[in-house]
């Protein structure tokens, strides 16, 4: 994994699955860097992957997620895990994102992954584009975002 201050993700491709990652050592408080992750409404200002993003991000709830990787595509996903400070899940039959936050001795670290695939993915996996640039674009705008915020409150 990661962790340098420019992140940099890494995608293995399989035959019937493709997963990128992306981590991010993050100098703000947990629970800075998890309401910018939970707060559906506010994620087109901070991060510049995303164009929009509505509904609620709680457990069990749905969002609808447009993207600049695709603009008019609206991504209908459902929240899989909730688990506050800690982890996020959210996806559709096709795969899931998953993001981590783990405190440690040296601070925060971030991880964004997500793995999408299944028995048609073969047919398809020509026309999904890489990730890998609009992670490290996340990964950077979250980290800018939330040390911003933490920065203001000493």
């Amino acid at each position: 994994m990661n962790q340098q201050t420019n992140p940099k993700a890494v995608t293995e491709k399989r035959m019937f699955s493709r997963e990128t990652t992306v981590s991010v050592k993050i100098e703000a408080d947990p629970s800075i860097v998890w309401s910018l992750l939970t707060r559906a409404s506010d994620f087109p200002r901070w991060n510049s992957t995303v164009v929009s993003l509505t509904g609620e991000i709680k457990a069990g709830a749905s969002i609808e997620l447009k993207s600049t990787l695709d603009e008019k595509r609206i991504f209908k996903l459902k929240i899989k895990e909730f688990v506050p400070e800690k982890k996020l899940v959210w996806g559709d039959a096709m795969g899931s994102r998953v993001y981590l936050l783990e405190k440690g001795a040296s601070g925060l670290l971030f991880t964004m992954s997500e793995k999408i695939g299944g028995p048609l993915f073969p047919l398809f996996a020509g026309m999904i584009p890489s990730f890998d640039q609009s992670f490290e674009q996340f990964a950077a705008d979250l980290k800018k975002e939330a040390e911003l915020i933490q920065g203001s409150k000493k």
